[in-house]
């Protein structure tokens, strides 16, 4: 449950960092904060998808238990980068919708 959290919260970090960077896509401070939740939880599960079966048995088994450094680590990063993404996404969805 500590790793979803970390992911969701690191999520609307990443959205609204990506927001401020990509002035042309941003949502506002609360859109760029759902999309990035979104995209964190999406993000950081994907993460602890592909290292799971990457083989790195040790570190998954660390990601289940949430409490070290590395899956911290991980769920901030998994977090942080699929809100950035998810955050884009909408935001050139958006764009491309007012345009027509």
């Amino acid at each position: 449950m500590i790793p979803l959290i970390i992911q969701l919260i690191s999520g609307a970090v990443g959205g609204n960092i990506a927001g401020a960077i990509l002035k042309n896509l941003n949502l506002g401070p609360i859109g760029n904060s759902i999309a990035g939740i979104v995209g964190g939880g999406l993000g950081g599960q994907l993460l602890n998808m592909v290292i799971s079966s990457a083989g790195a048995s040790s570190v998954a088994g660390a990601a289940s238990s949430g409490l070290d450094l590395s899956s911290i680590l991980s769920s901030v990063g998994g977090g942080g980068v699929g809100g950035a993404i998810v955050m884009a996404i909408v935001g050139l969805i958006k764009s491309q919708m007012s345009k027509s």
